[in-house]
């Protein structure tokens, strides 16, 4: 499909699915999505946080960052301003990607996997979201588990889908995520030739 072709879908079924997604948030029973889960003693993966529930992730989790996979008319209405972030001391780091068939950029995932990192050093927690928390934001996810625990991008992806087992992490994504991790073992070998030299 054609990129802007995709971009004009997402925004015309942002609404729709973001309806849908805040149902399965209420609904009773097995059919119920939480909004987020805690993946580790930093990350958070979920759903967009509205502002409703600021206080829950500031008070209650921990919560210093907040990675933002959305494009910036996702979030305009619904969600706090990187401004209103700040205000009750949380850093925001925006890393546009397209909703429905998009695809974090390489890029995209080593910054937002430094800003994870950075506030893990800190003990903070870092709330990583897209609309539903399923797809972009649990590919940032699985490149922070990459890098922090040299998983494989498969053990990645199982280590999540065991905590959030909604997530779908398509073919695209998986491959960037493959990119990712050839990096990272890259990486890996060259310090490791340095410290041995």
């Amino acid at each position: 499909m054609v990129p802007a072709l995709e971009a004009a879908l997402a925004r015309l079924l942002f609404y729709p699915t973001l309806l849908y997604t805040l149902a399965r948030d209420r609904a009773p029973g097995p059919a119920r999505r939480p909004g987020f889960h805690r993946i580790d003693q930093t990350a958070l993966l979920g759903a967009l946080p509205l502002r409703a529930q600021t206080s829950q992730l500031v008070e209650e989790e921990n919560v210093r960052g907040v990675i933002t996979m959305n494009e910036e008319y996702e979030t305009r209405y619904l969600c706090n301003s990187t401004q209103e972030w700040e205000a009750v001391g949380v850093e925001q780091l925006r890393l546009s990607t397209v909703d429905l068939t998009g695809i974090p950029t390489l890029e995209n995932l080593q910054k937002g996997v430094q800003f994870l990192l950075k506030h893990r050093a800190r003990g903070n927690s870092v709330y990583v979201h897209c609309k539903a928390g399923r797809s972009r934001s649990a590919t940032m996810v699985a490149a922070y588990l990459i890098e922090l625990h040299k998983y494989s991008p498969e053990e990645a992806v199982d280590v999540i889908s065991k905590i959030r087992p909604h997530i779908i992490i398509r073919r695209g994504q998986f491959q960037t995520l493959e990119r990712f991790h050839q990096k990272v073992t890259e990486a890996e070998a060259e310090e490791s030739r340095q410290t041995n030299a």
